[in-house]
């Protein structure tokens, strides 16, 4: 449970890193990503949610 914490904490900084280094490249994102078909926001995510687990695999492997 403390690994699960520690990555949420992770996504939660980086995330969080980029807001407040590039606030106007963020919400110009935002805006592109509302005007993108929801099928290629579905298969980014999925293609994220592989490489994710992927790195998760070679790291704890």
């Amino acid at each position: 449970m403390s690994d699960l914490l520690s990555a949420v904490g992770l996504v939660l900084a980086l995330e969080g890193a980029l807001y407040a280094a590039a606030p106007g490249a963020m919400k110009n994102f935002m805006r592109q990503a509302l005007e993108m078909p929801d099928q290629l926001l579905r298969t980014a995510g999925i293609a994220a949610l592989a490489a994710g687990v992927f790195v998760v695999w070679l790291v704890r492997g």
